[in-house]
């Protein structure tokens, strides 16, 4: 165990693997990589979920346990990485790996995590590939002897102008090349101020998409965007504070929910209680395709139950596009409740109709060619029974490139369906986000180019239909005005860099121009990675 005077993070990955900070320990395990992919293709994925982040402030209370369930709970958000730094108010310890929740860790490294302020994360890359460096929370050391930890949900948008703001400063880079480990530098890079001074003085610094949750030795701290675009809510123990992407982590840890951190809010917990100071002021912009398919059904948005939203979701389709149909069924899991809604609002029966098998991604193994081109079989497979026969309205969450709406239209054809009418609870998803859900580029969008009855022919579908952007937002109960919803219109709140100077691997790009650009070379000299608004990379000499 690394002593608690020090700072160090521990991993299990090999040999090979550096220090990121003053000390490391290693584990030699076996494992995967432990991705759970939505899809059955790795090289064409659909939507990827935003990343969870979870925090807790609970002196005589197991913080490494409570932060692992939380991080359970909020598994879903993120599959690529899993860490928790911890503190006992003497030196913070980060482990982290590649890797579920479940895989990462065990009892015995959990149970070495003593102390009473714990931050953890669930990662899915938005910006950086998926590598041990950029796995977080992320850890840094100030000169003054501070140690900061660092966990973050969302996507910045100036992370360039970041980048040159560190490399100004002189401040040496760890390794990573993600826009977590470039805040976290930054806020170490301030010596001379508490770490809360330094975030009111490097938060207002940001543009994009953040809910951050840090910490130091005694210290935990919660902030999120002006915009509020990805969610973060405060909870109570009975003997301390938790903070987490969603109201179903604090659930699951017995916290009771207090409320939503603020737009442009940093929250405060220490020994001499909460407090609260705003770097920004509020202009609420929250992600409306959390509704959709992103937050559980159990969790709570803006005082909303996601499940209920869903079902309403469900309720609007049935009037904007019925059918005369026999059964209603959704594609498991995330178009159940609207699936729901829709046979409750037009009286057709609701009925399973597919099964899908819960444990398709968690393999080690990639599928080869041969077994993909069975492909939806491997995730959803017909229940014959129900469907031979049958006029079908097949419910799903979003169409994106449509390869599994096609397959699963033709599979339930095979499996003696009569009609299939699909109907999707989101609008067509047209645009590419920038503010922490990795799409697909605008040029693989289906629904770019294609217009509603080209989709329907592209997948099969006897009839389509989208719920409309005004009928979801209603059933969000939240005004249009406080919503992002930039991947149904293009409406992008935050604004962009210039140039479009934006993508995933924007650092690693970065970071081989200052590598290989000669000391005295003036900056437009270097090699530009630059993004399209489509998403695709372009490189500008």
């Amino acid at each position: 165990m690394v002593p608690a005077s020090a700072c160090g993070v521990r991993q299990a990955r090999n040999r090979l693997a550096r220090p990121v900070q003053t000390s490391m320990r290693e584990r030699q395990v076996p494992r995967g990589d432990g991705r759970l992919s939505h899809d059955l293709d790795p090289q064409r994925p659909g939507p990827q979920d935003a990343c969870g982040v979870f925090g807790v402030w609970a002196p005589g209370e197991e913080v490494a346990n409570l932060t692992y369930f939380g991080l359970y709970a909020l598994q879903h958000r993120g599959q690529e990485a899993a860490g928790i730094a911890v503190s006992d108010g003497s030196g913070v310890v980060v482990y982290k790996d590649l890797g579920l929740v479940a895989q990462v860790f065990d009892e015995p490294t959990l149970a070495s995590l003593r102390g009473h302020v714990a931050i953890g994360h669930a990662r899915y890359s938005t910006t950086g590939a998926s590598t041990w460096e950029n796995a977080q929370p992320t850890l840094r050391s100030t000169k003054a002897g501070t140690t900061i930890a660092l966990a973050h949900n969302g996507n910045l948008v100036n992370t360039a102008e970041l980048q040159r703001d560190v490399l100004e400063r002189g401040i040496d880079s760890d390794g990573a090349t993600n826009d977590t480990s470039l805040v976290t530098m930054l806020l170490a890079g301030r010596p001379d101020l508490s770490v809360e001074a330094a975030a009111l003085e490097v938060l207002p610094q940001l543009r994009g998409a953040f809910s951050f949750v840090f910490m130091d030795e005694s210290t935990l701290y919660a902030a999120r965007d002006p915009h509020g675009v990805r969610p973060l809510v405060l909870g109570r123990l009975e003997r301390g504070w938790v903070v987490a992407s969603e109201t179903a982590a604090l659930d699951i840890v017995g916290a009771s929910v207090v409320r939503e951190v603020e737009p442009g809010e940093l929250i405060a917990i220490d020994a001499d209680g909460l407090r609260s100071a705003r770097f920004a002021a509020p202009e609420p912009k929250g992600c409306l395709f959390e509704y959709v398919y992103i937050a559980r059904p159990d969790a709570h948005i803006a005082g909303r139950n996601v499940h209920a939203a869903r079902v309403q979701i469900g309720r609007q389709l049935a009037k904007e596009h019925p059918v005369e149909a026999d059964l209603v069924i959704p594609v498991p899991e995330s178009g159940t409740p609207a699936a729901i809604g829709y046979a409750e609002a037009s009286g057709i029966t609701y009925g399973a109709g597919l099964v899908k098998n819960p444990y398709v991604g968690r393999t080690f193994i990639q599928p080869s060619q041969t077994l993909r081109q069975l492909g939806i079989r491997l995730k959803l497979n017909p229940l014959r029974e129900n469907v031979r026969g049958k006029r079908l309205v097949v419910v799903d969450d979003s169409i994106v490139r449509g390869n599994t709406q096609r397959a699963i239209v033709r599979m339930l054809r095979e499996a003696g369906a009569l009609e299939v009418h699909v109907r999707i609870s989101s609008p067509p998803v047209s645009w590419p986000c920038f503010y922490g859900i990795d799409f697909a580029t605008r040029a693989e969008l289906l629904a770019n180019g294609l217009d509603n009855d080209g989709i329907r022919r592209s997948i099969g579908a006897d009839t389509l239909g989208y719920v409309s952007l005004p009928g979801l937002i209603a059933a969000t109960e939240q005004p249009k005005t406080r919503l992002c919803r930039a991947c149904f219109d293009g409406e992008y709140p935050i604004e962009l860099p210039a140039g479009n100077q934006i993508g995933k691997h924007l650092l690693e790009g970065i970071g081989r121009r200052v590598a290989t650009a000669p000391p005295d070379a003036p900056h437009h000299a270097t090699e530009e990675l630059v993004a399209t608004p489509g998403g695709a990379t372009v490189h500008r000499p």
